[in-house]
């Protein structure tokens, strides 16, 4: 397999009044395609931050990311932009939905940066909905779904543009059980059949184990499972 993902001496931080605080410490990792990795960790250890850096959403203060063969904290704002609109599928633990849009609006959104006809778009909107198992659900608003079936609607339009990758913060903190376990084995589904390659964060072990594979940060360095710098 090819390494999609290849972050090498990355260090973030932040200003917080007249303190900086480093979140990420020289962070080396690669991630290799069709993978599915679970990124732990307490709070505050700098997981959102590091799966921000990875989907494009911030800028290392130093280091290299390199995702899908660009070198991406070197694009400028809008090329970035638009790498991000071409390659990154973002599912989070609110699903960001449009109240007032229908499901198949909310997940055509992403489409509607592209050159593809009304018909087209249709048709892919159809066909990740179907994938999700919500082909007959398509004409209802967020208000008439539920909770899981809101994160369906959140993954197909993740999915809806073929991204090389899918990054998820959280993306069954606010379901029941029952329903974060559907939601879990549907992202594995999308691991093991479509081959996609997908990043979760997770403060679940429950979860986690969905995941090919499980990483450990803590203090914004790379652990193992008991608490040693990962090699």
């Amino acid at each position: 397999m090819s390494e999609v993902v290849a972050l090498r001496h990355v260090t973030k931080r932040y200003r917080r009044g007249k303190t900086t605080v480093e979140v990420i410490h020289g962070l080396d990792l690669g991630i290799e395609a069709g993978e599915f990795l679970a990124l732990m960790g307490p709070s505050g250890s700098g997981k959102t931050t590091l799966l921000n850096l990875i989907g494009g959403l911030d800028r290392p203060n130093e280091g290299e990311v390199i995702v899908a063969g660009e070198r991406i904290d070197r694009l400028p704002g809008g090329d970035l932009a638009k790498w991000r609109a071409r390659h990154v599928g973002f599912i989070f633990q609110l699903y960001n939905l449009m109240p007032m849009l229908s499901a198949e609006r909310n997940v055509e959104l992403p489409l509607l940066l592209t050159h593809l006809t009304r018909a087209q778009r249709r048709a892919h909107v159809q066909t990740v909905l179907e994938l999700v198992g919500l082909g007959h659900r398509g004409q209802h608003r967020p208000a008439e779904l539920s909770g899981g079936e809101q994160q369906r609607v959140a993954i197909a339009r993740a999915l809806v543009g073929d991204p090389t990758l899918i990054v998820c913060d959280e993306p069954t903190g606010d379901l029941d059980r029952e329903t974060a376990g559907e939601i879990l084995s549907l992202l594995q589904i999308l691991n093991r059949e479509q081959k996609k390659t997908i990043i979760m964060v997770t403060h679940d072990p429950e979860a986690a184990k969905y995941a090919s594979r499980r990483l450990h940060l803590d203090k914004g360095l790379l652990v193992d499972g008991h608490g040693s710098t990962a090699a």
